[in-house]
């Protein structure tokens, strides 16, 4: 609704009238029987009319003033008086940017809601933990939660930011310089610049931007459509581990009971979310640069090259992030956790990740580090063969025939939850530390619920 063409015209109506009183309280002839005219007619636009005036104008701006002077005979002479185009355009935008970036950040605030309590649940199962997508050493479940919640937490900051440095363009006139209001205020420059802070407070803004050409700066554009890419490119990060754990069949995302995999393979349970959460963010990152270029390419105090091309990337940009956060808080809320699967991993891997474990032990009962070293990789090596070749881990089996390791306690150094680290606490004070202040803060915005249509 925000971005319908109901709400920008609607906006532009009260846009008009917000500027007809302001003139009114500061003495130019406008009516009180204006006002009230223009009043009964917010909502109700004669978009038909609108539309045959365009035809004719070519000029969408105009025509909606000639639709509304029909609707308000009384007022059709004061409506847009001493404005430029932009100054509904522009200022609509303005506000539809600002209720947008609202809903982005109860979005956000549910999604690390659901990604809290997942981390809290699991923060202490042990689980692979992969770089290069090749096993290193253990993590939690838990605790790599936390790095996508760190992600959502940069780009919640990034939202706030947006929101408290988004100001109003105000009345500046067609070139920026409010020559047409210093006309109509016969040169009393302090009614002009007390009209443009009343028109924002009518309008809920507290400031204006200082300057401007005949628009507001289009970097304000790039800078919004960059803290979207941000939460596209978070979400992708999410939805791409995602589908590597469903390749693993680690964890996945939630799957109902009749639903259909494959039309041809019955057995499959594809990632079709995290799939599509990942296609939403490339187009929402591949916008962000058209915001960029457009910013780049502005042309003294104003060409029009702008307008067809943010009449497309501002709403899609946002619609686009709003289906991502949706996506991302329902595979949140329903991951599935298979603990005998990531066991299973564990197992087969500990041993290896245990070397180092090993290694320490054996030099302080005495060993030679180096010597040590080189046996532990000759094993490991021979080890790994076995695993590739489909049979079990034997690596400790080796070691214990080994007479350089008859001193180390191996049993004991194959306890997963002693080869994770601090990663449990760590996932515990991440939480309490940064997520929960964050939660308390915005708990007005939780228990937002979100259903898929397919």
């Amino acid at each position: 609704y925000i971005w319908s063409p109901e709400r920008k015209y609607r906006l532009w109506r009260r846009l008009w009238l917000a500027l007809a009183e302001a003139e009114r309280e500061l003495g130019l002839p406008v009516t009180k029987k204006q006002l009230a005219e223009m009043l009964r007619h917010l909502d109700d636009v004669n978009y038909a009319s609108a539309r045959r005036y365009e035809r004719r104008l070519r000029h969408d701006v105009m025509a909606h003033v000639r639709a509304f002077g029909d609707q308000c005979p009384s007022a059709r002479g004061i409506i847009h008086l001493g404005a430029t185009s932009c100054f509904v355009t522009d200022n609509s935008e303005l506000i539809q940017m600002q209720e947008a970036l609202g809903l982005v950040q109860a979005g956000l605030i549910n999604v690390i809601d659901a990604l809290a309590r997942f981390a809290r649940r699991y923060r202490s199962v042990p689980a692979l933990g992969f770089t290069h997508f090749q096993p290193a050493q253990l993590t939690t479940v838990g605790k790599r939660a936390t790095l996508w919640l760190q992600d959502l937490l940069m780009d919640l900051g990034a939202v706030e930011s947006a929101l408290a440095n988004l100001r109003f363009r105000g009345a500046k006139g067609a070139t920026g310089t409010q020559a047409s209001f210093l006309e109509l205020f016969r040169g009393d420059a302090r009614k002009v610049l007390k009209l443009e802070r009343m028109v924002a407070r009518k309008m809920g803004f507290r400031a204006v931007y200082p300057v401007s050409g005949q628009t507001y700066p289009r970097k304000v554009d790039s800078a919004v459509l960059a803290g979207l890419s941000g939460v596209a490119q978070s979400a992708q990060k999410f939805a791409t581990d995602l589908r590597l754990l469903a390749h693993l069949r680690e964890v996945e995302e939630p799957f109902e009971a009749k639903q259909v995999g494959s039309s041809a393979m019955p057995y499959k349970r594809n990632p079709m979310r995290a799939e599509r959460m990942t296609a939403l963010a490339r187009f929402v990152i591949a916008l962000s640069q058209s915001a960029a270029v457009t910013a780049a390419e502005q042309w003294l105090e104003r060409t029009l090259d702008d307008s067809a091309n943010r009449r497309l990337t501002l709403p899609q940009a946002f619609l686009a992030v709003d289906g991502i956060l949706r996506l991302y808080q329902n595979v949140a809320g329903g991951l599935v956790v298979n603990r005998e699967a990531i066991r299973d991993h564990v197992r087969r891997e500990l041993p290896f990740i245990a070397c180092e474990r090993v290694l320490m032990v054996a030099v302080r009962a005495g060993g030679d580090r180096q010597e040590l070293h080189e046996k532990l990789r000759q094993h490991a090596h021979a080890a790994l063969a076995q695993v590739k070749a489909g049979r079990p881990n034997d690596l400790f089996d080796r070691l214990g025939a080994d007479p350089a390791f008859a001193r180390v306690p191996l049993k004991g150094l194959l306890n997963a939850r002693k080869h994770v680290g601090l990663a449990p606490e760590q996932t515990r004070a991440f939480l309490r530390e940064h997520v929960a202040p964050v939660r308390r803060r915005y708990r007005k915005l939780l228990g937002r619920r979100v259903e898929l249509e397919v």
